[in-house]
């Protein structure tokens, strides 16, 4: 009888489980969920990108495949972030292409490169064209895969000891730069000081004077908070960078054929949803510095362009001529 009872139990506690597994129990573990790193603020362009790409891609594939963000250089800086992307222990991460990634993939270089781009029309028909898939390709020789590209913007520089409207302005200035040949090379044409730090530890860099400036756009100078140590803002718009999306190999692979090709959608639509989205922000944001005391000055822009004409010798190892001219063209 006791038997008979324990049998009776067991066959319950079989059929329980079984009816727990179809109700849904099990598709929880058949989903794949990839962590997004990033070194941006919970307002930076890079976290409206990947909020907007997580809702994207778990509304696509019905939460087959979930998104994890870690921003706020919680993982480590930026450099850190691409080698865990490369070896797998990161799925995937957005950063600045001319940054430490230029160091990893050097043609990002050319986005380093002073007063290339004519206008935002002229970027994105570049990064939307033969030119981005063409230094997307190239990604892929580093064990990742290149997604596309978000938003950071046109750059300009700011700093806390003079207004600046022409080159001679830049002079002496210790200038914060990112890790890339072309940053060192931009500065020292304009007889500042380049001085690399780590994007995570710029506030603090800039709030105890190792650094006296440095350039960003100004949703980066907003949600960073950066206008709280910094007082001038010069209108430069001396480069674009774009924000370079990038998996790792071992995490494409876990997805299946329908899932990539939906992550691949997901990352284009987020990328015209950001492109709209900061552009309606533009203004607003230099509305709000100049409420917090900061001052924009609009510089002699052909001046600057004559001054870092010859910055493009310094990676010219590294990015190739005809790379320049297809984007000039």
């Amino acid at each position: 009888m006791k038997v008979k009872k324990l049998m009776t139990v067991s066959l319950f506690a079989l059929l329980l489980v079984v009816a727990t597994a179809c109700s849904g129990g099990g598709s929880e573990g058949d989903s794949v969920t990839l962590k997004l790193a990033h070194s941006g603020s919970d307002s930076h362009q890079y976290n409206i990108a990947a909020e907007k790409f997580k809702e994207l891609v778990e509304e696509k594939t019905g939460g087959s495949v979930k998104v994890e963000i870690h921003g706020n250089a919680t993982l480590g800086s930026e450099a850190d972030v691409i080698e865990q992307v490369m070896d797998g222990s990161v799925d995937m991460t957005t950063v600045a292409a001319d940054s430490s990634f230029a160091n990893t993939v050097p043609e990002m270089n050319v986005f380093g490169i002073p007063y290339l781009f004519n206008d935002t029309e002229h970027v994105y028909s570049t990064l939307d064209g033969e030119v981005g898939k063409e230094l997307l390709s190239l990604v892929d020789e580093h064990n990742m895969k290149g997604l596309g590209y978000w938003e950071v913007g046109f750059r300009h520089l700011t700093n806390n000891k003079k207004e600046i409207k022409t080159p001679e302005d830049v002079k002496g200035l210790k200038i914060r730069v990112q890790p890339a040949p072309v940053w060192e090379s931009h500065m020292k044409a304009l007889g500042a000081s380049p001085t690399p730090v780590d994007f995570n530890e710029l506030y603090s860099a800039l709030d105890q004077g190792v650094v006296d400036g440095q350039e960003n756009p100004l949703p980066t100078i907003d949600s960073m908070k950066f206008y709280e140590v910094q007082k001038h803002v010069a209108l430069t718009a001396h480069t674009y960078s774009p924000a370079i999306v990038v998996m790792s190999n071992s995490a494409w692979d876990k997805l299946d054929e329908e899932q990539q090709k939906l992550v691949q959608e997901a990352v284009s639509e987020t990328s015209k949803y950001h492109r709209e989205t900061l552009a309606e922000k533009a203004q607003e944001i230099q509305n709000k510095l100049e409420e917090n005391g900061v001052t924009f000055t609009e510089p002699d822009r052909d001046a600057f362009r004559e001054a870092t004409q010859n910055v493009k010798d310094a990676v010219s190892s590294q990015v190739p001529e005809d790379l320049i001219n297809k984007i000039k063209q």
